[in-house]
């Protein structure tokens, strides 16, 4: 069944058209990944998608229905915005913001525990929010998000503020969620986090779809022309007339093979030029990463944008919208 279905979404704030007929489709037991640089439409969509705000035209359904308000009791929402109440604890925080999804108080103390002891924050239950660091308030209105048990799990940048140790135990979690049947639909600009979680994925520019499929059909749909290798030595290979460029790491490198190579030719000469004059414990070839093709997709969709601008690029919103920065 469909989770979520957007059809020919479009919203306009005042002259800012954020969101421009876009149509996608979250299934159960899925991870979806919402895509785009700053600006692009993903947190209006969102938006949309739970009743904040209502599509200029379209039509936005949950759960195989017209949205309903009655259905936001099966949505967990982890907004890009934090919103906790700084003076209060922990663990009456996250009862009283359980009892807002109609459970009782026991049931509800007895979830903010068993989250707790799960995610390794037990310790932050008697404590005041404002006395804790950045990522353990992410991580409590991360729970806060789940204690009613969602069917839908919308997550807008849930790794932010994370360290590498508690973005990795939160991507167990959703992993986890998703293995229950839950839908999970999240918006991050972390490309390699997208890769190792996500089943199917949709990438908005200025409001538009302009790629959007499961995950395994968007990579094997470019060719594998990617080479990485690691090595000690000589780094003369890398001048080889079949590499059209090359972007170096210390000791390694990623070559992107110009269109007329050969693959099985041209990648197994680099190899064998590497292997002459240098010590190599990697050599892999692959098609182009997801950031690669995300960066690729927006510069199509926009000519003349720079790489290095996207993440910057921002639609300035009426004063006291809702629009995405």
């Amino acid at each position: 069944m469909s989770i979520v279905q957007l059809d020919h979404v479009r919203k306009v704030y005042d002259t800012k058209v954020a969101v421009e007929d876009l149509s996608f489709t979250v299934e159960a037991g899925t991870m979806f990944g919402l895509l785009g640089p700053n600006g692009s439409g993903k947190t209006s969509s969102i938006r949309m998608m739970i009743g904040i705000t209502v599509p200029d035209s379209g039509s936005v359904s949950l759960f195989g229905k017209p949205f309903a308000r009655s259905m936001l009791g099966r949505v967990g929402y982890l907004p890009e915005e934090r919103g906790l109440y700084k003076k209060m604890n922990v663990l009456d925080q996250l009862v009283f913001l359980g009892r807002l999804h109609y459970l009782s108080a026991a049931l509800a103390e007895k979830r903010a525990r068993t989250w707790c002891e799960k995610l390794q924050i037990s310790e932050a239950l008697p404590k005041k929010t404002e006395d804790l660091s950045k990522g353990m308030q992410q991580k409590i209105q991360f729970i806060a998000s789940l204690l009613h048990d969602p069917d839908l799990i919308i997550m807008d940048e849930p790794f932010s503020g994370l360290d590498p140790v508690n973005a990795a135990l939160l991507m167990d979690t959703l992993l986890e969620l998703r293995s229950e049947g839950k839908a999970v639909l999240f918006s991050t600009h972390r490309m390699d986090q997208v890769e190792k979680l996500c089943d199917h994925i949709a990438l908005i520019h200025r409001g538009r779809l302009v790629l959007s499929g499961s995950m395994r059909d968007v990579k094997s749909s470019y060719p594998r022309n990617r080479v990485h290798i690691t090595f000690e030595g000589d780094d003369a290979f890398l001048h080889h007339p079949s590499v059209e460029s090359v972007t170096r790491y210390p000791g390694q490198a990623e070559i992107k093979l110009r269109p007329s190579a050969t693959l099985a030719d041209d990648a197994q000469a680099i190899l064998i030029s590497a292997l002459q004059n240098a010590h190599v414990t990697r050599f892999e070839v692959t098609e182009p990463t997801l950031e690669e093709i995300f960066i690729e997709k927006v510069q199509e969709s926009s000519p003349g944008e720079k790489s290095q601008d996207l993440a910057v690029n921002k639609i300035e919103a009426p004063e006291g919208s809702y629009l995405d920065a």
